[in-house]
């Protein structure tokens, strides 16, 4: 879009129409309107369509130095830095049957990384191995994470298809209890908690849920035995169902187009479409790789953080929609970023930012109509909001797929979703849509209360309850240490540097806490070491320094999980609230001082 075309942008028009769209998606009971998969519908998680069966063993007793809880990239990365302090007696648990973490259980036709796999898969320099294109699909990202486990060892201190229930500490021999569901009680001496964003995903809380007599599941246990198929597509067991999607995030954005083009009738539920702009993905270049210099992946890294958080750079090596997105519109993520004390700036930069949002979204809403005939659909295909209320979308496939005869778009804002499912299907709108098959694209808890997010109890010294701790806020010193809960980490991305890529954040903090670590063995067995009341109390003053910043923002966004639902401001867990928003390599300064310095200042180490 030209300098022109911009100037005969309606602002004024525009920020209605956004707040319209907004306010009639926004619901009354917020975050409430998802459910986690417990009790009946348990069943959601505890099958895993990808093992055969669970294998029989017996329960453990023993003791470890380190418990890894999660076997995605950041356990594999906490691990591998782990051994490079020399640790290890190390165990890793995870609920699967494989390492992988999201990338086993997310199997679902077309998944794939929307990062950059350059930038996005870790240790690739460490194993020798460059991904075939630029955005792998999900079954090369399964493979690197069996890669890097053989590599290391990993496999002989893994126990899968396990679920730890809940951990205790003991003070009499410090040590964690760790208990499982599989019978296990097993003494630990450090425990880091690897469990990643994306992983325990939930269920729409819609009247009706239990009533449904014909096929469900949900898109992180994908279930090829009814579909047929595999993550390449050829889902031909769907030719002769109706089958219907109820989401239209990321992963729906990735598995509807398989998912329209093989079965008899896919009736997609969308209550906010998202925003989908070119994939264009490629293979890796053969003589790209033959110029790589040692340190390449770290530099790539480093220079995609920089040029989507704002800052100078000379060049941008990842040259993609992510990056071009952020060349374009530098928006409000380079929080504090700005002087605050000049309003006049302040006031000129947003007015900018905004000028290019609406830019951007606007050629985001012409690509609808290049694909999307039908006027009706077409607009309901369009997002009205700002670029970054949701996470952007790249997808090639996507918005042909609403071109497709046996193809329909449900349009449910205006009643804020799905009113109930039945025996034969799903009410919308006051229309009942009856299909063999329900697919629930429906996340994960990103934005839940942290009870639900983690899964299992947490109880430190005198028992105090982790999540009673938070109960009015996530308190941390630098993201990974919590005050009365010693030798207990945190490898996550809350209080943590901003990132678009996760793992860039995982190899920061796993890092970081392998030195603890390695620091508290070298001054005695029987050390302990957890973070101070000061030091905790300062990190957070600092993260919520910044935290009104982003207000305004967030409550123009139509609701999703990065505003919890329109009700940020009502919950203690909002994403990405909660971050330490100078952003990644500004946190990477303050942890690699931190280190220099050996005073260890904010943690207290006890024999």
């Amino acid at each position: 879009m030209s300098d022109n075309q911009v100037k005969t942008l309606d602002i004024k028009a525009l920020r209605a129409k956004y707040d319209y769209e907004r306010d009639k998606r926004i619901r009354p009971d917020g975050e409430a309107q998802y459910m986690a998969p417990v009790g009946s519908h348990e069943r959601f998680i505890t099958h895993d369509p990808f093992a055969d069966g669970v294998k029989d063993r017996a329960p453990l007793t023993d003791e470890v130095e380190v418990l890894i809880l999660g076997g995605g990239w950041t356990g594999l990365l906490a691990s591998v830095r782990l051994a490079e302090q020399g640790v290890d007696d190390i165990r890793i648990i995870d609920d699967g049957a494989d390492f992988g973490g999201t990338w086993y259980w997310n199997r679902y036709p077309g998944a794939q990384c929307d990062i950059e796999s350059y930038v996005y898969i870790p240790l690739l320099e460490e194993t020798g191995y460059i991904p075939k294109e630029k955005y792998s699909y999900a079954p090369e990202m399964h493979e690197h994470a069996q890669r890097i486990a053989r590599k290391y060892g990993l496999y002989e201190k893994a126990v899968f298809q396990t679920r730890v229930e809940r951990i205790d500490w003991d003070e009499t021999s410090k040590r964690w209890i760790v208990s499982t569901n599989r019978g296990d009680t097993i003494k630990a001496r450090f425990f880091i908690c690897c469990i990643g964003p994306f992983s325990r995903l939930r269920l729409p809380d819609i009247p009706g849920f239990d009533e449904f007599e014909g096929h469900s599941f949900h898109t992180g246990r994908w279930d090829y035995a009814y579909t047929g198929g595999d993550h390449g597509g050829n889902l031909t067991k769907l030719s002769d169902k109706k089958v219907a999607v109820i989401g239209t995030g990321a992963t729906a954005v990735q598995a509807i187009p398989h998912v329209g083009k093989w079965a008899e009738h896919l009736y997609v539920f969308q209550r906010t479409p998202s925003s989908i702009d070119v994939r264009g993905n490629k293979p890796t270049d053969p003589d790209w790789i033959k110029s790589l210099a040692p340190g390449w992946k770290q530099a790539r890294s480093d220079n995609f953080d920089s040029v989507v958080r704002g800052e100078p750079f000379e060049v941008d090596l990842v040259s993609d929609g992510w990056t071009e997105i952020f060349r374009k519109v530098p928006i409000v993520h380079v929080i504090g970023a700005v002087d605050q004390a000049d309003k006049d700036a302040v006031a000129e930069r947003k007015a900018r930012l905004e000028y290019a949002d609406f830019e951007k979204m606007s050629e985001i809403r012409a690509r609808v109509d290049q694909f999307v005939s039908d006027p009706d659909t077409a607009e309901a295909l369009k997002p009205w909001y700002a670029q970054f209320c949701k996470r952007p979308c790249f997808n090639d496939d996507y918005l042909p797929t609403f071109a497709r005869p046996n193809v329909t778009l449900v349009d449910v804002s205006g009643t804020r979703g799905v009113e109930r499912i039945t025996k034969k299907g799903i009410v919308a709108n006051g229309q009942e849509y009856e299909v063999d098959c329900i697919i629930y694209a429906t996340g994960y808890e990103v934005s839940g209360t942290f009870r639900r997010k983690y899964g299992f109890g947490v109880f430190g010294k005198d028992g105090l309850d982790l999540f009673d701790y938070w109960e009015q806020g996530m308190r941390t010193f630098h993201g990974h240490s919590v005050h009365n809960f010693p030798n207990f980490f945190i490898a996550g991305w809350t209080q943590v540097g901003a990132s678009w890529n996760f793992c860039a954040v995982a190899a920061a903090i796993t890092e970081h806490v392998a030195h603890i670590v390695a620091a508290t063995r070298r001054i005695g067995d029987d050390a302990v070491i957890e973070a101070t009341q000061e030091g905790e109390d300062a990190w957070v003053s600092t993260i919520r320094s910044f935290a009104g910043f982003n207000d305004a923002f967030l409550e123009s966004c139509t609701p999703g999980y990065y505003n919890n639902e329109g009700k940020f401001k009502e919950t203690v867990a909002t994403f990405p609230y909660d971050q330490y928003a100078p952003g990644l390599k500004a946190f990477q300064v303050i942890l690699g001082d931190w280190r220099a310095s050996g005073a260890m200042d904010g943690m207290a180490i006890t024999n």
